[in-house]
């Protein structure tokens, strides 16, 4: 009988559901008869708890990234009994999502790989009282990883690192329970593309590097000022800006004039991401975890910008410690930085070298594979 299994994880930002989208589309390639089902948790709650637990990370993110970084510290802490936080979370939690753990228990699963902690939780909750019995993998979405990923009892843990993976012994899990498998992305990464023939799709020039400028799916943040500073660049550029679905923001970067040595290409949203990062020589972009392992797979260097406090900066300093990224701190030194790096073949080879030595393109069908196994 073909195995059931269960994809789970929570709306909470977007690398969270793409790499259950990754880890869905890996176990159909490797098991195509297998029964699969991918689900967003936050589906199965109530309209005020969504808002609460989805959104307002999201308004952290655009309105109080400090702030957000101050509770990514306070959380990375364990809770005492002057501060019992994990026992109110996990009763929040279970009042909230009861149509879930009804789901759960209602038809049997053969495992269970979660890419958010929210259903790892609950799950785990549910193994201690005996009231469930299923496998559970976890795998964690940044490259450090943060005491919300540890929930007890689960089987196996996959990390983007070594290190990832040693701070979740820290807290008390096995070492043979954790892997460094990378951050699952989508397959279509693992899969070579010819730099030649996707300059030619699309109307990019052989002649010059070419600089991809992320937004995010909503076309959020400083994108003009970085867009503009892009142009101060003393080299000659084909800059490829993506503004998201943000029509709004596509037409005034549009309307913006250049100068003539550079060549520029606006796009909206694209499911093309993976070709134009194949084509790239730099990706100027947030360091989110599923963004940079996309970028590493492609094997492009990537101009760090923005990084969120807390995970975000934590992935920066695993690239600049790895020697695989630069950093913008502030808009106005970007043009200088950007300059002297790619005046620079030597130190621009360098990165690229590093790139490739830590892209894990195939981490998606390594989480697979070391999660099929609980079930073998």
């Amino acid at each position: 009988m073909p195995p059931r299994i269960l994809v789970l994880s929570a709306s909470v930002g977007a690398g969270h559901m793409r790499a259950a989208e990754a880890v869905e589309l890996a176990l159909r390639q490797t098991l195509p008869d297998a029964h699969v089902q991918n689900v967003d948790v936050l589906e199965m709650t109530n309209r005020v708890f969504r808002r609460v637990y989805g959104k307002f990370y999201l308004d952290l993110v655009n309105k109080a990234p400090h702030l957000l970084g101050f509770f990514y510290d306070l959380l990375d802490k364990p809770a005492s009994r002057i501060n019992p936080g994990d026992r109110i979370k996990l009763m929040l939690e279970k009042l909230n999502l009861q149509a879930f753990l009804k789901f759960l228990k209602k038809e049997p699963w053969d495992l269970i790989i979660n890419t958010h902690f929210l259903p790892a939780e609950l799950i785990a909750h549910l193994r201690k009282k005996n009231q469930l019995k299923v496998p559970q993998a976890t795998v964690t979405t940044d490259y450090e990883t943060h005491r919300l990923w540890v929930n007890q009892p689960c089987d196996r843990y996959f990390t983007a690192t070594e290190e990832g993976a040693l701070y979740l012994q820290h807290w008390g899990v096995p070492k043979e329970h954790t892997f460094a498998t990378g951050i699952p992305i989508h397959p279509v990464f693992s899969e070579p593309r010819d730099r030649a023939e996707y300059l030619k799709k699309h109307g990019l020039a052989e002649d010059r590097p070419v600089v991809l400028q992320l937004s995010g799916g909503f076309g959020v943040g400083p994108v003009e000022k970085l867009f503009q500073a892009l142009m101060q660049v003393e080299v000659p550029l084909q800059v490829v800006t993506i503004s998201g679905r943000n029509e709004k923001l596509k037409a005034e970067l549009e309307a913006l004039p250049h100068p003539e040595k550079h060549r520029v290409k606006i796009m909206g949203f694209t499911k093309e991401i993976d070709e134009l990062m194949a084509v790239a020589d730099l990706v100027v972009s947030k360091p989110g975890g599923l963004t940079t392992s996309e970028t590493l797979a492609r094997g492009a260097v990537m101009v760090i910008v923005n990084p969120i406090p807390g995970q975000e900066t934590r992935n920066s300093d695993f690239l600049l410690e790895s020697g695989a990224a630069i950093k913008i701190n502030n808009v106005a030194t970007l043009p200088y930085k950007v300059t002297k790096l790619l005046a620079d073949p030597k130190l621009l080879r360098q990165l690229r070298d590093n790139v490739r030595r830590i892209a894990r393109p195939r981490a998606a069908f390594d989480v697979v594979e070391k999660s099929l196994e609980l079930i073998k």
